[in-house]
């Protein structure tokens, strides 16, 4: 896989290693060397978390304060949408919040955002269809495909792409707000002097990598619950 010359934009991905299985060529790309520190990290944060949590005191320092704060923060947003529901999905919804928070702010770190991959947010967006069409079922049996043909069987096919339509949405609006930041930040290293990649890029970062960051990942698990809630 050819990689571009040091001096122009570089915003694609990339592959770091082949391998063969099942008589198949496969890649180790950026992208998976992304998910693969991102995973470590919140892995990492997850066993601090476990061991200050077991520990807590009344007097919480600074770790168990954060910590408490963001779980309070998560139930309320859950709560706020699922209502007596939110904790059926609250760990599902706070896994997939920090995946993809950390994912999105992995550009602070030099890495090509894991999400600015559209393989990675169309299974994320899959995973959703799944749960959402699964609770539609569980709870609505025969009538979460009869209510397809409502209120008039004429609107069957609007119906069923709106349908499909969820996880695409979701999916892509997460994509493409990532990808639009990377290549921003690549055209910017790629094409400016030297002296402008000192202290300009850092605002391009925190708005890029940051704020639409941190913005696309809760809306992700805010539209995720809508549609939780919907079949409920």
């Amino acid at each position: 896989m050819p990689m571009l010359i040091s001096n122009e934009p570089d915003f694609m991905i990339h592959g770091v290693l082949q391998y063969q299985m099942f008589g198949q060529d496969f890649w180790i790309t950026t992208t998976t060397i992304g998910m693969w520190i991102v995973s470590i990290i919140i892995l990492i944060l997850a066993f601090m978390a476990n061991r200050t949590l077991k520990k807590a005191t009344d007097v919480p320092g600074t770790f168990q304060n954060a910590l408490e704060l963001a779980s309070d923060m998560l139930d309320n947003m859950a709560k706020g949408i699922l209502g007596g529901n939110a904790h059926r999905f609250v760990n599902y919804i706070g896994t997939i919040f920090l995946f993809i928070l950390f994912c999105n702010l992995s550009g602070l770190l030099g890495l090509r955002a894991p999400t600015a991959d559209y393989g990675v947010t169309f299974l994320l967006g899959m995973v959703t269809f799944f749960i959402v069409n699964y609770q539609g079922i569980k709870n609505h049996g025969v009538g979460h495909f009869t209510s397809l043909f409502e209120p008039t069987p004429v609107l069957f096919p609007i119906n069923l792409i709106g349908e499909l339509a969820n996880p695409l949405s979701i999916s892509l609006r997460l994509f493409a707000n990532l990808l639009s930041g990377v290549i921003i930040m690549g055209l910017w290293y790629g094409m400016m002097p030297i002296f402008a990649n000192i202290g300009i890029p850092a605002a391009l970062h925190i708005y890029c990598d940051v704020f639409s960051g941190a913005i696309q990942t809760y809306v992700f698990c805010m539209l995720t619950m809508v549609y939780i809630n919907d079949k409920m």
